[in-house]
This record gives structure tokens, C-alpha cells and sequence, in this order.
């Protein structure tokens, strides 16, 4: 079983930053594939970012591609996204994911591949 426990979020305003972070249970922690995705208002649960078990590889949604940074930690088991130049419609609960199960790919992209979810931690981008 893995815990994943975000924080970071907030109310900031747009052409700001905010660091998410995402801390890990488990003694396996730089196996898994790490994501993000957001749920916005009236809207479906996105993908964000993601990246592979050594940090090596990272994949990013357009929408966020070149303002946003996922990062991870190892050592700390954590994983991190830097977002700068937030927009409004950057409003959202990130969730952070962890994929345990046998990794093919270095990355993946959709909700199904991951399966641990944190709870989620809300951040508000004012205009």
C-alpha cells in the first residue's frame, strides 16, 4: 500500500508560482512512475505531468508545457511540480499518482495507468 499526501496549494494570483509537493509511503519509491493531474471546476480529472522512477524522463501536458516542473526526490521519497506563470485557468485540486505495478514505459499519461491517488490539495489562481 502507498500514502500520498499533498501540499502546497493555494490562492495566488495569475503570473505567479506555487511548488506542490507530494510525499510517498513505501520502501520502492524510485520504481514507481509519478504524476500529477488536476481537476477543475465542472470539468473531468486531467492529465498534468509525469515523470519516471529515476527522473530521468518527464512528460507534460501542452496546456502547462514550459511553465510547469515535476521533479522528484528519492532520497525524501518526493515528488514535486514548480507551476509558474499561472493563469486562472490553472484552477484546480492537483492530485499526485504513483504507478506500482510493472512499469513498461518510462511515463504514462492516463488515470488508469496509476494506482495510488493522494487526496488531493487545491490551488486558486486569481486574474
Amino acid at each position: 500500500q502507498v500514502q500520498l499526501v499533498e501540499s502546497g496549494g493555494g490562492l495566488v494570483q495569475a503570473g505567479g508560482s506555487l511548488r506542490l509537493s507530494c510525499a510517498a509511503s513505501g520502501r520502492t519509491f524510485s520504481r514507481y512512475v509519478m504524476g500529477w493531474f488536476r481537476r477543475a471546476p465542472v470539468k473531468d480529472r486531467e492529465f498534468v505531468a509525469t515523470i519516471s522512477g529515476s527522473g530521468g524522463s518527464t512528460y507534460y501536458a501542452d496546456s502547462v508545457k514550459g511553465r510547469f516542473t515535476i521533479s522528484r526526490d528519492n532520497a525524501k521519497n518526493m515528488v514535486y511540480l514548480q507551476m509558474n506563470s499561472l493563469k486562472p485557468e490553472d484552477t484546480a485540486v492537483y492530485y499526485c499518482a504513483a504507478r506500482s505495478r510493472l512499469v513498461v514505459a518510462t511515463t504514462y499519461v492516463y488515470q488508469s495507468e496509476y494506482d495510488y491517488w493522494g487526496q488531493g490539495t487545491q490551488v486558486t489562481v486569481s486574474s
